[in-house]
């Protein structure tokens, strides 16, 4: 009766038929042990949940977009707290060929390429409660001549790595480009369309401003990609990173005048852009926050640096944070690039328990059903566990 009530919100999205099967498909889920198959769903369903009957929901196309926010407004949103987006790949590896989008994708998890389905979710994390909760997931099918470009440029590569190196400085007759124009790649191209498709859709409650993103996404590019839609990106740049001080000699007297000043060394960063200094178990932390210029973007960016130090070996580390927003402070940058580690724990928990790395489908809508539903039942589950955390935080 729970879910029933819960799935009162959806009805206008699904018909009848449908939302009882969900229903059916959802109580098997929060009941069932072992691999959550279409077949061990038909077991544990009960009367109403025939095989035939989980077939039939698997093939009906559902507007998961549509279902995902309003969910969400009826049950998770809360008005006085502050969400911000947050984007990663989930690779779910597969056997067998067969599989709709079935490709070679890289597996964080395994560190190596494996043959898999890759799932781009896009989710609004709460700050206060410090929870991500899923809306947006589409799957990443490759292209044939996606697939030929990625192949001619590792090839090109290969032959650029095996010719003699040429003369250090600027060759000769190259001009200057334009930064700000870069086309981009099919990938992020993808990833626009669904952050366009979901602003929209969020606008009449919620206009988040920040975008946190991975490591993989901290480049120009991407940062162009998130600017074109109206938001901020957070995410995280390489730890050789070649950033400069802005130039605050004087003028030389001939020329445009100077912009990048001194390369910044991360074992000596001046005191001034010092914010805080941490020790815990032995590890010293200093933090510092500066604006600061990178060859790639013709913008400053709002850089943090974290220097680690092991007080005893003195071994030391270092990570840089960047934000496109200048007046962004350190405090919440560090935050919301941390939150964005939230939606690893909807991966892990959907894989875990919601069948997300157990489904045999392979027919396209079947496929999306359930990838979409595995992280349904993520924010499904937060709602169930919300009275039994009211007494017991832990539960």
């Amino acid at each position: 009766m729970n879910i029933l009530a819960l799935l009162q919100p959806i009805e206008d999205s699904l018909s009848k038929t449908s939302l009882r099967r969900m229903s059916r498909v959802m109580f098997a889920m929060l009941s069932m042990t072992g691999q959550v198959t279409m077949l061990g769903l038909s077991r544990w369903s009960g009367a109403g949940g025939s095989y035939r009957t989980i077939q039939r929901f698997y093939s009906t196309i559902i507007p998961w977009a549509q279902v995902f926010w309003q969910f969400f407004c009826q049950n998770l949103y809360q008005k006085e707290d502050i969400y911000l987006l947050a984007g990663d790949e989930c690779v779910v590896s597969k056997a067998g060929k067969k599989t709709y989008g079935l490709d070679q994708f890289f597996s964080g998890l395994q560190q190596k390429v494996i043959p898999s389905l890759s799932f781009f979710v896009i989710s609004l994390v709460s700050v206060e409660q410090r929870h991500s909760y899923p809306l947006y997931l589409e799957q990443t099918v490759r292209s044939a001549e996606e697939k030929a470009a990625c192949k001619a440029k590792k090839e090109a590569q290969k032959a650029k790595a095996a010719e003699p190196k040429r003369k250090p400085g600027r060759p000769k007759g190259s001009k200057n480009k334009d930064k700000t124009e870069i086309s981009l790649n099919p990938e992020l191209k993808r990833i626009q369309k669904m952050l366009d498709a979901l602003l929209v859709r969020i606008s009449s409650l919620l206009q988040p401003t920040y975008l946190a993103l991975d490591g993989h996404f901290g480049n120009f590019p991407a940062y162009q990609m998130v600017r074109q839609t109206g938001l901020h990106l957070i995410s995280k740049l390489r730890w050789d990173a070649a950033l400069c001080f802005p130039y605050e000699g004087p003028y030389q007297g001939k020329g445009p005048h100077r912009k990048f000043g001194e390369r910044v060394d991360y074992q000596a960063i001046p005191e001034r852009y010092r914010k805080a200094t941490t020790v815990k178990d032995g590890i010293q932390t200093r933090t510092y926050q500066a604006q600061l210029l990178h060859t790639d973007f013709p913008e400053p960016l709002n850089v943090v640096i974290l220097v680690k130090t092991n007080l005893r070996t003195h071994a030391w580390a270092h990570v840089i944070l960047f934000s496109s927003a200048l007046d962004l402070s350190w405090e919440d940058l560090i935050e919301y690039y941390g939150l964005r580690f939230q939606i690893e724990f909807n991966f892990r928990a959907a894989k875990q328990f919601w069948g997300l790395e157990d489904f045999m489908n392979v027919n396209q809508t079947a496929v999306t059903n359930a990838a979409n539903l595995s992280l349904f039942m993520v924010n499904l589950s937060q709602v169930l566990m919300c009275d039994f955390r009211q007494p017991d935080p832990d539960f």
